[in-house]
């Protein structure tokens, strides 16, 4: 597996960008949040203390407490990428979280997000 640079990058960091953008488009920090807790199956509160740890990307995903298996149904392109065909495990968690991110500040419904 290559190593790359947001493997080791905090959620922390990034997390702030993903609400900004959210926001910039009317949507919430709630639905951020909703949004991490269905794709990683982490509670508001385990959530919450991975942000206050500074987990990087790679931690985060691997100590999920119960990855959605219907993230698989995530499809599209991020960063000129085809979500569905990228083949390291990690990287592919990491987008499809940007995924659902970018769906949020599109105005997509959260049913259709989450896949519901």
């Amino acid at each position: 597996m290559t190593e790359h640079r947001i493997y080791k990058m905090s959620v922390a960091k990034v997390y702030p960008h993903y609400v900004a953008k959210a926001e910039k488009k009317g949507r919430t920090k709630e639905e951020v949040d909703e949004i991490i807790r269905w794709l990683a199956g982490y509670s508001q509160e385990e959530l919450e203390v991975q942000l206050e740890k500074e987990t990087d990307f790679e931690t985060f995903f691997a100590e999920a407490p119960q990855l959605n298996p219907a993230r698989k149904l995530i499809k599209g392109v991020v960063c000129g990428v085809r979500v569905e065909d990228i083949e390291e495990p990690l990287m592919q968690e990491i987008r499809y979280l940007d995924k659902l991110i970018d769906e949020l500040a599109k105005g997509k419904a959260m049913d259709k997000i989450l896949r519901k």
